[in-house]
């Protein structure tokens, strides 16, 4: 005696493919799947629960097949009759030669992946229209979410980079030449609202973190003793010293500045020398800032992330007692101009060290290791 089919409507099957049967052997009941263009049948066991599951998936799968392949097809119709394409394939394209540039080393990491979230937004939302079809209210819209949202940077981050989306669309020759709806929307403005603070409310946070991992209080030091960027902080190891001089290739800029040892902050009354002996500790560690206590996945004497270090600023600060009445209390980055500020002070140049785009070549260089470093004078 055979197979023989299970009442449908006792076990509710209303997902299309998906059907069951009974053992007459065994009177158990199995679970098939039947795939839609080859007629054939699969069989996924007797779990009832898992059987739905791999059909729903199998079904979603498909789907997205089939849109892709009407998606193929319209481009394809689009492309003979001169039409525009649909802002998914030019998306992909858009991605890829990002990707390119990145591998090239004409964009940073960090510039890449900031592409990345307003690509898919854009995606989401006018994926299946024509690239050339999309309006300034349809972007605004998307970029008004944001700012209802509060979140007033990332409404900045999403249109400059859907800007640039459909400059590289004229430069390929997907849209007319000056068509780009990006452009013609409002440029939201985001008010800085973080509030600086002064060498005092620094001096109290430095000490609230006296209980801290050492890498914080030392994190806080090389912060405004060096004037450095928070990624440029953390990548720092004991390496980039040579003749006399602190080797930092900012990340940002691609500047190559070569900062003497013998740097004080007068204010703080220590030297960059001083700090670099506070972090040379009895762990051994090619990273100036290391952890020195094992926890979860940092090991110690492995690097402190950027994270890390602005999640225990962060901390040392909140639980300081300081109160700051307007804005946001500060990051911190603020101690990057903290930093900029003691040393304007005290006739350093604080472009230079800094590394602001807008500052003038000096004309001391040191030639070392092949390359060309410019040493800040002090």
């Amino acid at each position: 005696m055979g197979d023989v089919s299970c009442r449908a409507a006792k076990y509710n099957v209303n997902i299309p493919g998906l059907s069951c049967y009974t053992d007459a052997r065994t009177k158990k009941v199995y679970w098939r799947y039947k795939h839609p263009v080859t007629g054939k049948f699969h069989g996924l066991g007797d779990n009832e629960e898992e059987a739905r599951g791999i059909a729903i998936e199998a079904n979603t799968r498909l789907a997205e097949q089939k849109m892709k392949q009407l998606f193929s097809i319209r481009e394809k119709i689009s492309t003979k009759l001169g039409l525009s394409i649909t802002v998914t394939s030019w998306l992909d394209s858009y991605m890829k030669f990002q990707n390119e540039r990145l591998s090239a080393g004409e964009i940073k990491l960090n510039t890449f992946k900031q592409k990345s979230a307003p690509v898919e937004v854009f995606r989401r939302e006018c994926g299946s229209m024509e690239l050339q079809s999309v309006g300034a209210r349809d972007i605004a819209t998307i970029i008004e979410e944001y700012k209802i949202r509060g979140q007033r940077r990332m409404a900045q981050i999403v249109r400059m980079v859907l800007v640039d989306v459909y400059k590289e669309a004229q430069h390929a020759g997907e849209v007319e030449p000056g068509y780009n709806p990006a452009l013609a929307t409002r440029k939201p403005i985001n008010k800085v609202q973080r509030e600086r603070f002064s060498i005092d409310e620094w001096r109290i946070i430095f000490n609230t973190a006296e209980n801290s991992q050492n890498y914080v209080q030392n994190s806080m030091l090389l912060a405004v003793v060096t004037g450095q960027r928070l990624g440029d902080i953390s990548r720092m190891r004991f390496s980039d010293i040579w003749d006399d001089h602190l080797h930092v290739e900012q990340e940002k800029t691609g500047m190559k500045l070569a900062i003497p040892l013998s740097l004080r902050c007068n204010e703080l009354d220590i030297t960059l020398r001083e700090v670099i002996a506070r972090c040379r500790d009895m762990i051994i560690s090619p990273h100036i800032l290391h952890i020195h206590h094992t926890t979860g996945k940092a090991k110690r004497g492995g690097p402190v992330s950027t994270a890390s270090i602005t999640t225990s600023f962060s901390r040392v600060r909140d639980n300081s007692g300081l109160k700051w009445k307007e804005g946001t209390p500060p990051t911190f980055h603020e101690q990057r101009s903290l930093s900029e500020r003691l040393y304007r002070a005290q006739g350093i140049d604080t472009q230079k060290l800094l590394g602001h785009k807008n500052q003038a070549m000096t004309d001391r260089y040191n030639d070392d290791r092949g390359k060309d470093w410019i040493v800040l004078a002090i």
